[in-house]
């Protein structure tokens, strides 16, 4: 149990200082302009049209870091800062988020399968710990887990749909990463501190969604643990 807490606490202490060093390297790169003087949205109507996708908008939404591409609605939602600020972590960022716009176009497999378990997962995130604690709680009134401890298993099957979920968002967003940087890089979109800027600022972006994956990992496994440690 100690081992598990202090797993738990090492995860929780990494994506403090992941998120905390995100935040700096975005605000550093904020301080560069590019010497094309495109914002963010002119980025990435650039980056669609290169790749010929025609049916994506690029749009403004409220807030901070709240950058994502909606591929129900096929709009490239770009945050207020990135979407009008013309620096190296704006591009990064837009071309990033693009980089999921010509996944999808292009049908890339991971993001395809990430998309089919969306529905699934925004049931079990909020559903499965509810179940788990519920089996338990039945178990321990019966003396015993029998009915109880089925609910339990049928929690653990949601959190393990939702951390395999964490794990395949790996992938989608490495790739919509080197997406970005290569077609930053072969149209010559930003000088070389620009392009290093923006490298660095996505490479501390991915590394958000590692420790995310190990965390969820690390919560299965002690709930898991619970279950059926209390079953034997």
């Amino acid at each position: 149990m100690f081992g598990y807490y202090a797993i738990i606490g090492l995860i929780a202490l990494c994506s403090w200082l992941v998120s905390s060093r995100l935040k700096s390297k975005f605000e550093q790169y904020s301080r560069i302009s590019l010497r094309n003087g495109m914002s963010g949205a002119e980025i990435a109507e650039k980056m669609l049209a290169d790749h010929g996708i025609r049916g994506v908008q690029v749009i403004s939404t409220p807030g901070q870091l709240t950058d994502h591409y909606d591929p129900t609605t096929k709009t490239v939602n770009l945050s207020e800062g990135v979407y009008n600020q013309r620096n190296a972590a704006a591009a990064a960022v837009a071309a990033h988020e693009c980089g999921h716009a010509v996944q999808h176009a292009q049908a890339y497999q991971w993001l395809t399968m990430r998309s089919k378990m969306v529905p699934v997962v925004n049931v079990s995130s909020t559903l499965s710990q509810w179940l788990i604690f519920g089996g338990l709680m039945l178990g321990i009134a019966a003396k015993g887990f029998s009915f109880g401890f089925y609910i339990a298993i049928a929690g653990l099957v949601l959190m393990a749909v939702a951390t395999l979920f964490s794990f395949i968002t790996l992938p989608v967003e490495y790739d919509a990463s080197n997406r970005a940087l290569a077609w930053l890089k072969n149209k010559n979109m930003l000088s070389q501190e620009e392009y290093a800027g923006a490298e660095d600022a996505l490479k501390w972006a991915a590394r958000t969604y590692v420790v995310a994956a190990l965390g969820a990992l690390a919560s299965l496994l002690y709930w898991a643990f619970q279950v059926f440690g209390r079953r034997n």
